[in-house]
C-alpha cells in the first residue's frame, strides 16, 4: 500500500496516525503540498482530484481521507472503536464526519492561511476585520464541538476514540499551528485533547506534528514565488 501524504495537511496527518496507530504497513509517498506537487502528470495518474492524501493498493487507487480510513479499517479489521459496529455509534461518528468538512475544517484552515500563508503570497498583511470574521467562526465551530459533539462524554462516539476524534484533533491543530491556542480557556476542550493524545500515543502524536508546529519558521524561509500558483485562488476566496 502506498500513501501520498503531506504532513503539513489535517487530512494528511489523520490518515497517517491511523495507520501506524494500526499497525498498517505502507510507503510513505511523500508529497508538497505548497510546492504544487499534486499537479504533477505522475500524480494524476494516482488521484484526478489532485489532493493530498492519496492511495494506491495495489491496483486500486483511493481519493479523500475519511474514504481511505474506512477502507483501511475494514480491509485490516481495525479495532472497532475506530469506526463502531453498533449502529447507533457508528451514526455518531459518521455525523461528525460529514459535518466536519465545511463545520471546523474549513476554518481552521483559513485561520491558518490567513495569518501564515497568504502574507508570504501576497506580501502584505490580512486586514484585521477579516481576521476577526475568521476568529469568529472558528470559535463557533469549537463551541459546537464541545457542546453537540461531545457534550460531556470522553469521546465523540462514547467512552473509546473513533475516528471521529481523530479527524477532529488534526483541524483544531491547524490554527494551534499558527498561533492561535483554541485550547486556551477550554478546559472541557483541553482534557478531550489530553485523552486523545493518549490514545493515539504521545510520541506519535508529536510525531505527525511537527512539521506543522514549526509551520512559523518554516514560513519565514519559505520561498513565495513557488506558491504563486495560489495567488489568483487566493485573491477570489478571500479579497
Amino acid at each position: 500500500m502506498e500513501l501520498y501524504l503531506d504532513l503539513f495537511s489535517q487530512p494528511c496527518r489523520s490518515v497517517y496516525i491511523f495507520a501506524k496507530k494500526n499497525n498498517i504497513q505502507f510507503d510513505f509517498k511523500k508529497i508538497s503540498l505548497l510546492e504544487g506537487e499534486q499537479y504533477g502528470e505522475d500524480f494524476g495518474k494516482i488521484n484526478l482530484l489532485r489532493k493530498a492524501p492519496a492511495m494506491k493498493d495495489g491496483d486500486f487507487c483511493l481519493a479523500e481521507s475519511i474514504a481511505i480510513m474506512i477502507y483501511m479499517a475494514e480491509k485490516f479489521h481495525t479495532p472497532d472503536h475506530w469506526f463502531p459496529a453498533d449502529l447507533q455509534k457508528r451514526a455518531r461518528v459518521n455525523e461528525y464526519l460529514s459535518w466536519q468538512h465545511m463545520g471546523i475544517r474549513m476554518h481552521g484552515s483559513k485561520i491558518f492561511w490567513l495569518k501564515l500563508l497568504i502574507p508570504k503570497i501576497i506580501g502584505t498583511e490580512v486586514p484585521k476585520e477579516k481576521m476577526d470574521d475568521a476568529m469568529e467562526d472558528l470559535n463557533n465551530s469549537v463551541k459546537l464541538i464541545e457542546e453537540k459533539f461531545l457534550q460531556d462524554k470522553p469521546f465523540i462516539a462514547g467512552d473509546q476514540i473513533s475516528l471521529a476524534d481523530l479527524v477532529a484533533i488534526v483541524e483544531i491543530m491547524q490554527p494551534v499551528a499558527a498561533g492561535v491556542d483554541v485550547f486556551e480557556g477550554r478546559p472541557k476542550l483541553n482534557a478531550w485533547k489530553e485523552r486523545v493524545q493518549n490514545a493515539i500515543g504521545k510520541d506519535l502524536f508529536d510525531e505527525a506534528h511537527q512539521h506543522i508546529l514549526s509551520a512559523q519558521e518554516m514560513v519565514k524561509t519559505m520561498d513565495g514565488s513557488k506558491m504563486q500558483v495560489f495567488k489568483p485562488k487566493i485573491l477570489r476566496m478571500f479579497f
